[in-house]
């Protein structure tokens, strides 16, 4: 009887341990599906950066993107920058995975170890870059800007654009006192008279201008060309080389439509930058949207770019901008 007993207790005890087991091993297979779903989901979504008046904010409002990638099960978050130099350090840390920025913050985060791939050059901007001063300022010339005190994005376009223009004016960066600013904070600092000089780009050029509070002392023009560059992390051009070809591919769709629709595009970016139509107008009559090709004199400019820093000690070693450009294994099909 007693050796009946402990063998039914054996039996129960063995059932017990064996469903605790299955339900363990359920529960990790569930938790290992959850966590698939949850990657398959995050990797079909691409996280892109953009600024005010850039090409991708164009992209945006249209929704073309969005149509183009929907059929791919590909969703698209939008994330806006202040400045170049902030979206490169998001992209460098992988929240986001493509973003546009200016000329000089590419350079930087090359020099700082990034490796951040070129994608895509857009045409050049230069009239659209200035450095401003009030207008009863008695800063007449770029020469009378010794001593006094400039307000930039550092490792923004504007920081190159200011560099060349004292070095073609007969002054050095250190004839200066620069302060590091972002747009926001800068045009704060200029309007208070916080600051003696203000390197900035469209649209704010233009909306200082049209407000009254600045005065161009130079356009960019003959210090630089100002242009565009589209930049991704490696890890996602190694999954989804096609989707950020894709995303290329709209970016050139939506800035034929803005050259074509002056008029259509103003009333799109007054409306989604809560800047007067007067000043977009401004702005976009005085730049051509686009891209072009890596040629060798373009990648010559960016160069140039990074040299200049490496001499003046503003970025810690020499960087060869070939290295970061990617080359596409094959064009995306249309």
């Amino acid at each position: 009887m007693m050796k009946n007993l402990n063998k039914r207790v054996c039996f129960m005890l063995f059932s017990f341990i064996l469903v605790f087991a299955l339900l363990a091993a359920c529960s990790n297979h569930g938790k290992k599906e959850n966590k698939t779903a949850q990657t398959v989901k995050s990797e079909n979504t691409i996280k892109i950066g953009y600024q005010k008046n850039c090409p991708l904010l164009i992209l945006k409002a249209s929704g073309t993107l969005e149509k183009r990638l929907k059929p791919l099960g590909v969703k698209v978050e939008w994330y806006e920058f202040q400045s170049g130099t902030a979206l490169l350090e998001s992209l460098n840390s992988g929240n986001i995975d493509f973003g546009r920025t200016g000329d000089s913050p590419p350079i930087f985060a090359q020099a700082s170890g990034s490796n951040l791939k070129y994608v895509g050059v857009g045409k050049s901007k230069y009239e659209g870059a200035a450095i401003l001063v009030k207008k009863n300022s008695t800063i007449r010339s770029v020469a009378d800007l010794k001593g006094k005190k400039v307000g930039f994005a550092k490792g923004s376009s504007s920081h190159y654009f200011l560099v060349k223009a004292l070095e073609k004016n007969g002054l050095s960066y250190k004839d200066i006192t620069p302060a590091y600013l972002q747009p926001g904070d800068a045009r704060v600092a200029f309007e208070q008279g916080t600051i003696d000089a203000w390197v900035i780009w469209d649209p704010f050029t233009a909306d200082a201008e049209v407000t009254g509070h600045a005065r161009t002392l130079v356009t960019g023009e003959g210090y630089t060309t100002d242009r565009d560059y589209f930049l991704a992390t490696p890890a996602y051009l190694k999954k989804h080389e096609k989707i950020v070809q894709i995303v290329l591919d709209e970016v050139k769709k939506s800035s034929a439509w803005a050259n074509e629709h002056p008029a259509e595009l103003t009333e799109l970016l007054s409306k989604a930058l809560g800047i007067d139509q007067k000043a977009i107008k401004i702005a976009v009559d005085r730049r051509e949207y686009g891209l072009d090709p890596f040629t060798p004199a373009i990648i010559q400019e960016q160069q140039q770019i990074a040299d200049k820093f490496y001499e003046l000690k503003l970025i810690p070693k020499k960087v060869n901008v070939k290295d970061n450009i990617y080359h596409f294994k094959k064009d995306e099909g249309k």
